[in-house]
């Protein structure tokens, strides 16, 4: 399967500071990536090609934007970075990465199933690229965290454009779960906390002498994002023969459909007759979780979401749920029991009562960085005794170059946090020479107060999600006999027999 990376304009005329058409940090965040991505590539003898601008000294374009990257100077040259990354360079003169150059026919002789796009800027070189790829018919990715411009809006709606009009696939950052350890206890596995009559049904088979084997299966009739089945997995481990059963699911994270089998079991009936209550509540409750975080995600359209909200529910359910959010492709959360579930480290700031006790949030950060491991963020909250714009550039200042972040909490009796406020700050920030600290943003977050900042074009960097996971509706799953000692069987209102679905994969 021959694939194809176009790497736009990673070029120092727009990736170092000093250039007239410098990006800015954002566009330098993702050279990381970029060489992740290309590693990858390469792996798989995917065909590297680095279009880049080589402008002539009298280019039409200049009318438009400041003479930049003209053939034979340093601006036109590819960042050092990338340099160990093998690739052909093919020179452009404009946007489009297919006028007057040769990158058409050297496509058409590899003749790439997929066309992975990257660089910047993200509205322009990247999003013509795409059109024109397109245009012909390709198949293309274009990964996230890959791209990027100087106008985040506009990066912002010709990613929206490349998906929902061009048909490109956009392919988002997630957190690599590690494998969980779950450990069930003595209570769920003596039949506490089920339906009382299933621990009575596995009894009254057992003095009956009926034991057979039995297939379960277990689908939802709302469309959603599976999460729960590796913890099921370990109940099952323990439950059933280990010469005499078979377990199919979808995967951790995975997308279902609506009336979708997401698991089956086959074994004799009473080895895990008795858990129907058990894992039903876990695919439920982690699904329901995942699928809100994974909603505020999409939203998000790239920004990172970490999950906020372990203080909305009961602590012994705190490390599941925002393990549950982390599936859902938030990429942290703030408690260590969760973040000891995903394999990552908790996310968190600080809060309103160190700042309040030590009378100022400068003391609070100063204190905060003297104390705490050189691998925690050192982000602000501030909110609490002034004006956030003010607080931010005094914090900024009293860190001495050592703040990554602040974070705006504005309280509903102070009109909550504003797209206008966003703005006001990063402004404030940028002019006072702190273009390298990131906004985080949090309180009262859901999908349609993400979309918000989004379309306003507010230059938020992270965004923290409390109840609208935590507090999200459990999605009902179901579980139906449908064969038994070889019998297809079903109860009225189901279909007799085995439900196809070839998307399930055999764990056990």
């Amino acid at each position: 399967m021959a694939r194809v990376v176009i790497v736009l304009d990673m070029l120092r005329g727009f990736l170092e500071e000093g250039y007239p058409l410098y990006c800015g940090i954002e566009a330098r965040s993702i050279i990381p990536n970029v060489q992740k991505l290309l590693e990858r590539e390469l792996k798989q003898n995917s065909k590297i090609f680095y279009l880049c601008d080589h402008h002539t000294p009298d280019d039409p374009e200049f009318r438009m934007f400041p003479s930049h990257c003209i053939e034979g100077t340093e601006e036109a040259e590819l960042i050092p970075e990338l340099l160990q990354y093998p690739g052909e360079i093919i020179p452009k003169r404009t946007f489009s990465s297919f006028y007057n150059t040769s990158l058409e026919k050297k496509l058409e002789a590899i003749k790439p199933e997929t066309i992975v796009i990257c660089g910047v800027c993200t509205h322009i070189c990247v999003l013509h690229a795409v059109i024109d790829t397109r245009d012909r018919g390709y198949e293309v990715e274009v990964p996230v965290d890959c791209v990027a411009s100087f106008d985040k809006k506009a990066h912002l709606f010709a990613l929206d454009y490349m998906e929902r009009v061009l048909g490109a696939k956009l392919i988002k950052p997630t957190i690599k779960v590690s494998q969980p350890r779950f450990e069930i206890p003595d209570s769920w596995l003596s039949g506490e906390t089920a339906d009382v009559y299933f621990p009575r049904t596995v009894e009254i088979l057992k003095r009956e002498g009926v034991n057979p084997v039995a297939t379960m299966e277990v689908f939802t009739r709302r469309a959603g994002i599976l999460c729960g089945i590796e913890e099921v997995k370990a109940l099952l481990a323990k439950v059933l023969p280990e010469g005499n059963r078979e377990v199919w699911a979808l995967s951790e994270g995975e997308s279902f459909a609506g009336k979708e089998v997401v698991l089956r079991i086959r074994a004799p009936y009473q080895s895990y007759g008795a858990y129907e209550t058990t894992y039903l509540g876990m695919l439920s409750h982690c699904s329901g979780w995942a699928t809100a975080a994974r909603e505020c995600v999409d939203a998000a359209q790239g920004i990172p979401v970490i999950s906020f909200g372990a203080r909305h529910v009961h602590p012994s359910v705190v490390g599941i749920m925002e393990y549950s959010a982390i599936v859902g492709d938030c990429t942290g959360c703030a408690s260590s029991a969760g973040a000891k579930l995903a394999g990552i480290q908790p996310t968190g700031t600080i809060p309103h009562a160190l700042i309040i006790i030590l009378g100022s949030t400068a003391r609070a950060t100063i204190a905060f960085d003297k104390y705490m491991p050189p691998e925690v963020p050192r982000i602000a909250l501030v909110d609490t005794f002034e004006d956030e714009v003010r607080e931010s550039v005094t914090v900024a200042k009293a860190m001495q170059r050592r703040l990554q972040g602040v974070r705006l909490d504005t309280p509903s009796e102070r009109g909550r946090v504003t797209a206008d406020l966003v703005k006001e700050v990063r402004a404030w920030l940028d002019l006072e020479g702190f273009k390298d600290v990131k906004i985080v943003v949090s309180g009262g977050l859901d999908p349609e107060r993400i979309r918000y900042f989004i379309n306003e074009g507010a230059p938020v960097d992270i965004l923290a999600v409390g109840n609208y996971i935590s507090d999200a509706k459990p999605i009902d799953f179901t579980a139906d006999l449908h064969e038994v000692a070889g019998k297809p069987i079903a109860k009225r209102g189901r279909m007799p027999g085995i439900t196809p679905n070839p998307r399930l994969k055999r764990i056990m």
